[in-house]
């Protein structure tokens, strides 16, 4: 099993990520402190299936639930009544409470069967209260039930036909619930805000700083630590929504980024930055060798009166080999970019790329951060 076609998309992307210095937007750098979703949780029913719904031999909460419902509705199911739902499915609703949702809104929300229900594709979720931490109701969610169909697609193997299936237990219902109460905010009632940077970093935390205090807006930014920078900013909703939409829109020179490899355990693809660089190692993983020799080159002018400068260049010599195949020689500059291109070009597995990053890091021969997902 050769490694994936992804690995060969992701380092030809590599190639084209912009320089090490370069500016982005506040807006993508930080989050507002207090400007956030809440999550909503709701139970109920699904009605409406062509015979997929839950069995209720294995799922007595949906008939409990259905039979509560018809209470309400002033409808007595006798006691001992064996119900058979085929076309009803108990399930559970989740959505996110926007930050300032008003009374009115719809949102989106996500229906999630919690029995043996074999399909929602056709339901409709009857009227479900959605309720936040504090077990308050915030919305109402109702509607129809979308969910992803079957596809037909080119058999990959066998040069036939196949068809895939997606997952039938769980749909969405696009602006089906409606905010029925509002969460109390504070925004605008002070001077301060607190900005939260994405990923903790104390360089970063000054830039952004900086950035703000070299604008001119008015107001003063001082970094907390290495995620918090506090702003204080003019008094009032008006005022400050003028104010963040300024700042948001400023660019900051994000500077030198930290070197990391990430690497995915399940599908085996590998993203990486351009910090990353190796230095000299030798691993041996299975019937896989990998030598990494680094050394400078130096490259003089022809002539001692031609004028030129002697220049030194960092070489890097990569030599992989498979078993007892022969031995392959790469001369390139000190990245894992090689590396990877030349295990894939030798047949290297995900789980034997995976092994060696671990075993060049701990070996301090791979100068990045590796996280494994």
């Amino acid at each position: 099993m050769r490694i994936a076609s992804f690995f060969s998309l992701m380092l030809a992307l590599v190639a084209f990520l912009p320089a090490s210095s370069q500016a982005d937007r506040i807006r993508d750098l930080v989050d507002i402190q207090g400007v956030r979703e809440n999550s909503l949780i709701g139970y109920g029913l699904v009605v409406g299936l062509d015979g997929s719904g839950d069995q209720t031999m294995q799922t007595p909460f949906t008939t409990q639930t259905l039979t509560n419902m018809l209470s309400q509705l002033g409808i007595t199911v006798p006691a001992g009544t064996n119900m058979q739902l085929k076309n009803v499915a108990a399930v559970m609703v989740t959505a996110k409470l926007p930050a300032f949702g008003r009374a009115g809104q719809a949102i989106d929300v996500v229906v999630s069967s919690m029995g043996n229900a074999k399909s929602l594709r056709g339901g409709t979720l009857l009227m479900t209260p959605l309720k936040g931490v504090d077990n308050q109701v915030y919305a109402l969610a109702q509607g129809n039930v979308l969910v992803g169909g079957a596809g037909a697609g080119a058999g990959a193997a066998a040069g036939g036909s196949s068809v895939q299936v997606n997952q039938l237990a769980g749909g969405r219902i696009t602006n089906g619930a409606v905010i029925e109460r509002e969460l109390p905010s504070t925004f605008g009632s002070s001077n301060l805000i607190m900005l939260q940077l994405k990923q903790d970093d104390f360089s970063m935390a000054q830039r952004v700083s900086d950035a703000i205090n070299r604008s001119g807006l008015g107001g003063s930014a001082t970094p907390v630590d290495s995620r918090t920078i506090q702003v204080i900013a003019p008094r009032g909703n008006s005022s400050q929504v003028r104010f963040l939409a300024d700042v948001q829109n400023l660019d900051v020179n994000i500077g030198v980024q930290d070197a990391k490899v990430i690497v995915n355990s399940r599908t085996g693809s590998v993203v990486m930055n351009r910090e990353v660089t190796l230095q000299s190692c030798a691993i041996a993983q299975g019937n896989l060798s990998v030598t990494i020799n680094q050394q400078n080159v130096v490259s003089q002018p022809d002539t001692p009166l031609a004028g030129g400068q002697t220049v030194v260049t960092p070489q890097t010599e990569i030599s992989l080999q498979q078993g007892g195949g022969a031995l392959q020689r790469v001369n390139a500059s000190a990245n894992l970019n090689n590396v990877v291109r030349a295990l894939n070009s030798l047949g290297a597995t995900p789980m034997e790329l995976m092994s060696i990053l671990q075993a060049m890091q701990s070996a301090g021969c791979l100068r990045a951060k590796l996280e494994i997902i």
